[in-house]
């Protein structure tokens, strides 16, 4: 069993230390809220959207450092990418750290950054934390108003 510790590997402290992309975006034509009331994580994902493209993403986070280090992460693999670019890597992401079973090293590549979060696999707990951000994003894109929860 992977011990807890583990999973804050230097990327996810980095992330979590110093988020890329943190703080409001004014204006934006896309904005959701997620909280996740279990463990007290909150976030906010804020992104100017054109032409099917995230021109820009930014978000709010009060959380553990797996939800801030994931939202970090987030904003920049998506940034600058298609909508259905974001939407797949967010699929990925997700069988990957919800599915039971190996991993290829193939599937672990196509992760990108994302492969540091992957030990949240042996913590059902951990993968909401990890998986908030990109469920707001996706609320925020497909125009939720209401609060976004992974419960």
């Amino acid at each position: 069993m992977i011990d807890l510790r583990s999973l804050y590997q230097d990327v996810i402290l980095d992330h979590s230390r110093n988020p890329r992309n943190s703080g409001e975006l004014e204006p934006c034509s896309h904005a959701a809220n997620g909280n996740n009331p279990l463990c007290g994580d909150k976030v906010r994902v804020y992104m100017q959207v054109g032409n099917g493209k995230i021109d820009d993403i930014r978000f709010d986070a009060k959380g553990c450092a797996i939800s801030v280090a994931s939202a970090s992460m987030m904003t920049e693999l998506v940034k600058g990418t298609e909508i259905g670019e974001a939407r797949a890597t967010f699929e990925r992401f997700h069988e990957i750290v919800t599915r039971k079973g190996d991993i290829s090293d193939d599937e672990l590549e196509a992760l990108d950054k994302l492969a540091t979060l992957i030990g949240v696999r042996e913590f059902p707990m951990r993968v909401k934390c990890a998986t908030l951000p990109w469920h707001t994003m996706t609320a925020a894109l497909d125009g939720v108003a209401d609060d976004v929860t992974t419960e």
